[in-house]
């Protein structure tokens, strides 16, 4: 018992002396290191400054053009005319579905249940989830209504915005196995 209370703190002393034998050698390596000169680095590059231009349009005669840009006067009328609704228009007062909160390209076509006319499309959510999707179901976030089933494919109109203040129809599809 009093030979391990000797060798014990003797052999921890001469493990920690071991340690601290090599760290000349490293210290001397990263001064060498650090006074070493590195590589010159580039200049920046020079940023060109560009020449701003403001549009008017004038013909040959000095007449100023309407702008290419903005919608024409009887454009402009005839959207005043109507509302400022052009085409088509979503139903906002409709209760949203569950998967019109996913993108459309986070959906997947899985598969489809039924044949001729009573069949079901299966849809797979970016959590796993897979639902079951008739058609007049909405799917994506730009009120897309689906118009089609097929054993391969799933059709749908979207009601994007026509940057007019107005509405238009896009076609979008799903199909079997896509992501």
């Amino acid at each position: 018992m009093r030979l391990r209370t000797f060798v014990v703190p003797l052999l921890a002393m001469l493990v920690l002396a071991g340690c601290t034998a090599g760290r000349r050698d490293l210290e001397d390596w990263v001064a060498a290191e650090k006074a070493k000169k590195g590589a010159p680095i580039d200049p920046l590059p020079v940023v060109k400054t560009f020449e701003t231009f403001e549009y008017k349009a004038q013909d040959t005669g000095g007449a100023d053009l309407r702008d290419p840009f903005s919608p024409s006067a009887e454009e402009a009328r005839q959207e005043i005319a109507e509302g400022g609704a052009n085409g088509p228009t979503p139903d906002k007062g409709r209760t949203k579905e569950l998967l019109e909160a996913f993108p459309l390209d986070g959906l997947a076509m899985v598969g489809t249940l039924g044949i001729g006319t009573a069949i079901e499309g299966l849809v797979k959510d970016p959590d796993g989830v897979v639902h079951r999707v008739h058609e007049n179901n909405y799917l994506g976030q730009n009120y897309g209504r689906v118009t089609l089933i097929a054993e391969d494919r799933i059709e749908l109109v979207e009601l994007v915005p026509n940057g007019a203040g107005g509405w238009m129809e896009r076609q979008a599809s799903m199909a079997l196995g896509e992501k």
